[in-house]
């Protein structure tokens, strides 16, 4: 029995997120439907977490196990092969039995894109989240560096989702970068609550737009009141950038 590590992108406006649902086309059970179509064998895709309807990803991770005989480096050919254009297996590499890409993932780092123009894109209308009111980016700046290092983030989570049994989590990078009218924020953390990445854009953003002080961040954090944070921003500006498994 080999086990597969696979790097997948994909593009989630089409899908109701990476779980299976009975009577939906999502990621996993596209996958897997490419991974019977190839092998004749149904098999558990494991991902790195999970990602919700609308969401992308530029570097997921998952594995599965399979008794095929398959090329490494010919999986990827194989499978995107059978799948939709919008998911797309970058690379597949044999790792050991026991390797397990939820629970052996150290760290995982995000983007959400905002496009702070006058008018949206018509292009990348499902793939950025568009502000047409001017936010200052200085403010902004300030306001994101208070999120790094280990803090309690119950007031930057929705409810809904698993229950975890702690809402601390370490945020190791926090930065945030303005490429003409778009602005790119990542977080890089060894753990995210459910819509994490979207309430601290949708803070970072309030802090743009003068609603919220960024000195105020601390206390917001200390507080856990999910009332005092920002809106929680929209799926499509959400990217799944890479999941690291090496520190």
């Amino acid at each position: 029995m080999r086990n597969i590590r696979i790097t997948i992108e994909y593009d989630g406006k089409n899908f109701p997120g990476w779980q299976s649902q009975p009577g939906k086309m999502s990621i996993q059970s596209e996958i897997q439907k490419a991974i019977f179509e190839v092998t004749g064998e149904e098999v558990d895709v494991i991902a790195s977490g999970r990602t919700d309807a609308g969401v992308h990803a530029l570097g997921q991770v998952a594995n599965f196990h399979t008794n095929t005989n398959i090329e490494i480096n010919k999986i990827p050919y194989a499978l995107n092969s059978k799948l939709p254009k919008s998911i797309v297996i970058k690379d597949a590499v044999e790792v050991e039995e026991r390797f397990h890409s939820r629970y052996n993932c150290k760290l995982k780092t995000y983007r959400y894109i905002v496009n702070n123009s006058e008018f949206p894109s018509a292009l990348e209308r499902y793939r950025e989240f568009h502000m047409p009111y001017k936010l200052d980016y200085e403010a902004m700046e300030r306001a994101i560096k208070y999120f790094e290092g280990e803090h309690d983030f119950k007031g930057f989570k929705s409810s809904g989702g698993s229950e975890k049994k702690t809402t601390v989590r370490t945020l190791t990078k926090c930065s945030i970068r303005k490429e003409g009218t778009r602005i790119y924020i990542e977080l890089t953390g060894n753990g995210f609550l459910y819509n994490m990445v979207r309430i601290i854009s949708g803070t970072i953003v309030d802090v743009g737009l003068g609603k919220i002080n960024a000195d105020d961040i601390p206390e917001i954090l200390k507080s856990g009141d999910r009332t005092k944070a920002g809106k929680t921003l929209p799926p499509h500006g959400l990217y799944l950038v890479s999941v690291n498994y090496d520190c």
